[in-house]
């Protein structure tokens, strides 16, 4: 079984910018060709989960009624559009709260596996930031960084280490993950 865990912000939505939070269902918005993306993989039979630190519950910002209100409305535009989700994980922990879930710890794709039953034969990690990175090299998933949010490629000579693969767009990692193991 192939599975392909993806961050949300600068993955699915437009990156809110460094220090900045997706507050509401109005502040999030898809990057084009996402949702095509979540068609594609589902096409070529990947179970798909989000997975994302959403420290902002936490410190106060946003309350987690209104983190529900944004997942419910990302799901249906999701339905909408015959794309889906097999799961929404979030760590609503800050760092100070040291818990297994928030990324770069692998807490959350260690209990999505074992929740789901799930044996995968092949594992990747789309994100837009070395936190996903770290999460995915910590777990044993392909790294993909996609340059639609946090992390830019004019920053390469900085990155801690090269990922498995670099892409624009979740649309893009889509159609090579689809054509390479679907």
């Amino acid at each position: 079984m192939k599975v392909v865990f993806l961050d949300r912000d600068g993955v699915v939505n437009k990156y809110p910018g460094d220090g900045g939070y997706v507050k509401s269902v109005r502040e999030f918005h898809f990057i084009p060709g996402a949702i095509e993306g979540i068609r594609k993989l589902n096409d070529k039979g990947f179970k798909i989960f989000i997975v994302s630190n959403q420290a902002g519950v936490a410190k106060g910002i946003y309350s987690k009624r209104e983190l529900d209100k944004i997942t419910h409305t990302m799901l249906n535009t999701f339905k909408k559009n015959k794309a889906y989700v097999d799961g929404v994980f979030y760590c609503v922990h800050t760092d100070e709260d040291n818990c297994a879930c928030r990324k770069p710890k692998p807490g959350m794709l260690h209990h999505i596996v074992e929740t789901h039953g799930l044996e995968p034969t092949m594992t990747f990690f789309v994100g837009d930031s070395f936190i996903d990175m770290q999460t995915a090299r910590a777990f044993g998933a392909k790294t993909v960084l996609v340059l639609s949010g946090k992390e830019k490629v004019s920053n390469r000579k900085n990155w801690e280490f090269e990922p498995d693969f670099v892409f624009d767009s979740l649309l893009i990692a889509a159609h090579y993950l689809c054509e390479h193991y679907g």
